[in-house]
This record gives structure tokens, C-alpha cells and sequence, in this order.
């Protein structure tokens, strides 16, 4: 018998596969870039069902709050974009076709065999949230770690802008 989770793990799943079926199979990338939103939200989705709630809100503001809008701005504000039409040539059908299927295979056979462990949702364990045992070991265990990474990522975002706005020796003619 199916529960309310089950029909929302199949509801995620079908949009999941339908909007990434249009992401890669569309032929304008306006729409392939919307439908990407929706499969981001799928994956969000499928995160909040894992009690992932730190993974979720990450693949939001991320993904669909920075890549994917970033995606969209490019998209919109490149001339004609619209009425271009990617061509993606069709070379090696039969090999793509082959591992693919014999990877769903492999796939399957592994979901079948393995021995799920179900973890009982108690409200003690649904108060214990991944983002509030992510926050108190940045906190606590790695702030020192987490801090140099900060800082190295800052030096390094300072110096692509200064690679980026570098300008060109002028050509000796």
C-alpha cells in the first residue's frame, strides 16, 4: 500500500524525468533553461523527503537562486537568442544507448539486491536537523578550517577580477 511519501517520491520523480527529458531533448534553450528549474526544484524536493534539509536550501539558493538565474540573465540578454536553434549531432547512438542501458541495468540490480536500512522517524530525530548539526560543528569543531577556506576563496576571487580586468599589451605592429 502506498503512503503519502510514496505518492510524493513518484510525483518529484516524474517531474525530475520529465523537465530533464525537455532540457535535453529541447531545441531552444529558453526552454531548455526553464525546464532546469523545475528539475532543480525536483532535487530540492527529493532532499526535503530525506530529511536533507541543509542540502535542500543549499540546492535552492545555489542552484536555482544563482546558476540557474544567472543561466536566464545570459540567456535573456544575448541578442536573438530566441529564435537560435542548438543543434546537437546525433554521433554514436547505438554505444550512448548500450552503456546507458547497461547502466540502468547495473542500477537496478543493485536497488534490488541491497538491503535498505529504514530509519523510524521519532520527534526527537526530527528535531535534530542537519542544518542545526552543520551549524555547531562550523561552530565549534571546524571554524578554523571553515574560516581558511573563506579566506582563500576571497584571495581567490580578488584575483580572477584582477586577471579578468587585466588589459591586453598592445600588438607591435
Amino acid at each position: 500500500m502506498l503512503n503519502l511519501y510514496d505518492y510524493i517520491f513518484y510525483f518529484f520523480a516524474i517531474v525530475i524525468l520529465g523537465s530533464s527529458f525537455v532540457v535535453v531533448f529541447s531545441r531552444n534553450i529558453v526552454h531548455s533553461a526553464f525546464a532546469l528549474l523545475f528539475t532543480f526544484f525536483g532535487v530540492a524536493g527529493f532532499y526535503v523527503l530525506l530529511s536533507a534539509d541543509f542540502l535542500a536550501i543549499t540546492q535552492l539558493l545555489v542552484y536555482v537562486g544563482g546558476i540557474l538565474v544567472l543561466l536566464l540573465f545570459g540567456v535573456m540578454l544575448t541578442n536573438n537568442i530566441v529564435n537560435v536553434e542548438i543543434k546537437s549531432g546525433t554521433m554514436q547512438t547505438l554505444p550512448a544507448s548500450l552503456i546507458a542501458a547497461l547502466i540502468a541495468g547495473l542500477l537496478c540490480g543493485i536497488f534490488y539486491v541491497s538491503n535498505w536500512y529504514l530509519v523510524p522517524t521519532t520527534p526527537e530525530l526530527l528535531n535534530n536537523t542537519t542544518a542545526v548539526a552543520i551549524g555547531y560543528a562550523f561552530i565549534t569543531t571546524w571554524i578554523l578550517p571553515f574560516e581558511v577556506a573563506s579566506v582563500v576563496l576571497l584571495v581567490a576571487m580578488i584575483g580572477a577580477v584582477i586577471i579578468a580586468r587585466r588589459e591586453k599589451a598592445p600588438e607591435v605592429e
